[in-house]
């Protein structure tokens, strides 16, 4: 189970690390190790959200996502988003933005912090509306209830959740983003950019999400039939077998998917310049950690984790709103990456010890239930 899931993984990372080792030496060798690291604990929080959405999706999906979804991730994110970038910022050509990364690293970096404010703003706000979605959203099980039950009653208001986001991008842009010298290598006034760019981040996921949303609701009827063959089979004694979206609604899921580790990648990238300027060093080591980060989403769906361990995806969306504040507040404050992914990493933990903690109590009241139940037997039997 384990080799299968992983296997692809290990392959990727002992190509990745021989080549890095083949052509540039032994230095290479180990940034690219450093960077697949930095990579796997930043966006641990990302395979457990991923695996939420993942697990709706039939087999083949699945492995779409673990095939052609990697491809966008490794090479579309990790290698051709930052000349993009580049390119844009520096209006120059494609080729001639990777030219300048292979022969003025400095100069690369330094293009590509100046965009930094547009960055974050579309991935912090589109991982905001992930977070408000879910904390306004009621739910069977609450991780901190004290704080969730409230948020879910104002949830119910039509539009909360891009109020909230709305605010909060104002709040960005007018206040943090007019000091942006950090990120744009003198005091220039990003306020505009940073609206534009975090109003395209609401509008990307809306967009994406409602579709999703969308042709998921028009399989409800289909979903239905599929759960009255389930209790057929298993009144016949038979194994159901559980389908999945597909088609439109698993197309629109996987975009979601796509898109949502666009958002996630955003800090890996960024923050790989403060290990490295080479491009090349960057895509093998990043690309190396997003295999990692896809064989554990997988691994977390065939493993039935989600559903064993109630409070992870509310760690991971907790980590989600804070990757997202983070984003955001690093339109003015430079934020070291160990403290972003410490964050993640610390809010998953704490979620799946919550939740051992819980099925550990559940067992113990089962436990005493049916040791009561076995004595009222033995004592009436007297």
């Amino acid at each position: 189970m384990l080799l299968r899931t992983f296997g692809w993984s290990f392959g990727v990372t002992a190509a990745g690390l021989a080549c890095a080792a083949i052509f540039w030496g032994w230095e290479a060798f180990a940034i690219v190790a450093i960077l697949s690291v930095l990579e796997i604990s930043l966006s641990f929080d990302n395979a457990v959200v991923n695996a939420g959405v993942l697990k709706k999706m039939n087999a083949f999906w699945q492995k779409i996502f673990l095939s052609v979804g990697i491809i966008i991730a490794v090479f579309g994110m990790r290698l051709v988003f930052p000349v993009v970038i580049v390119a844009v910022t520096a209006q120059m050509g494609p080729i001639e933005a990777v030219k300048l990364a292979m022969n003025d690293a400095d100069k690369y970096e330094q293009l590509v912090t100046d965009a930094h404010p547009a960055i974050a703003a579309f991935g912090g706000m589109f991982l905001l509306m992930i977070f408000l979605d879910f904390i306004f959203d009621e739910r069977e099980h609450n991780w901190i209830g004290w704080l969730e039950r409230p948020l879910s009653r104002l949830g119910k208001i039509d539009g909360f959740s891009v109020c909230v986001a709305l605010i909060v991008l104002l709040v960005a842009a007018t206040t943090w983003a007019e000091s942006a010298a950090q990120h744009g290598g003198g005091h220039v006034d990003k306020a505009a950019t940073v609206m534009l760019s975090g109003i395209a981040g609401l509008i990307t996921y809306l967009i994406v999400g409602g579709l999703s949303g969308h042709f998921e609701n028009k399989l409800e009827e289909e979903e239905e039939r599929e759960h009255e063959a389930e209790e057929e089979a298993k009144k016949a004694g038979k194994e159901p077998t559980m389908i999945g979206l597909a088609g439109k609604a698993a197309f629109f899921m996987f975009l979601y998917l796509e898109v949502l580790d666009a958002s996630f990648s955003f800090d890996g990238v960024i923050g790989a310049f403060a290990v490295t300027n080479h491009i090349f060093w960057m895509a093998l080591g990043l690309g190396i950690g997003a295999m990692y980060v896809r064989s554990l989403t997988v691994y977390l769906v065939r493993q039935g984790t989600l559903d064993d361990y109630v409070y992870l995806e509310h760690g991971a969306h907790y980590a989600i709103g804070a990757l997202a504040a983070l984003l955001l507040i690093t339109i003015k404050w430079h934020i070291h990456e160990v403290i972003t992914g410490g964050i993640g990493v610390a809010l998953i933990i704490g979620s799946f010890w919550s939740s051992v903690v819980r099925n550990r109590r559940i067992a113990a009241e089962e436990g005493g239930a049916g040791g009561s139940n076995e004595k009222s037997e033995v004592t009436s039997g007297v």
